[in-house]
């Protein structure tokens, strides 16, 4: 039986050809990052959790202000979008290599009848946008007793 032997990092000094690969597949590179695009728009993760209370949503959006969000409550569609608002700055410096960029993005979710639609609340703490979804409280049927005369 022979032995063969593979070279799994074939030019692995050559910078050159590492800098080809990523520029191939930049278009693809954003499938692993937190922020993804499709149909050009930019997608922002989101985490649901339920909680005895109600539900949570994290909306993980860091970079971003409180001013930047917009968040909407309408016939049980719940929409929560960021828009940048941010000027361009005079460019004094050399820009090498743009990895990370603001954009602008719009999340809809269809809300159940059991959440209480008034009591939705938010808050942006440290890049995640946590919308807190409380349930209804369970209207049960008061039972009255009668007296037998």
């Amino acid at each position: 039986m022979t032995h063969a032997r593979f070279n799994t990092r074939p030019m692995a000094g050559a910078a050159s050809f590492n800098n080809l690969l990523e520029n191939f597949f930049a278009p693809v590179s954003s499938v692993y990052s937190e922020r993804s695009v499709a149909n050009g728009r930019t997608l922002v993760p989101v985490n649901v959790r339920e909680t005895e209370a109600g539900y949570a949503l994290d909306v993980v959006a860091p970079g971003y202000q409180k001013e930047d969000f917009s968040i909407s409550l309408q016939d049980k569609v719940l929409t929560v979008s960021a828009e940048v608002k941010r000027e361009d700055s005079a460019k004094t410096e050399k820009l090498l290599r743009h990895e990370y960029k603001f954009a602008s993005f719009k999340r809809s979710f269809t809300i159940d009848e059991n959440i209480d639609a008034t009591a939705v609340s938010a808050q942006y703490v440290q890049g995640v946008l946590t919308l807190n979804l409380p349930k209804r409280a369970e209207v049960k049927p008061s039972v009255k007793q009668i007296e037998i005369q």
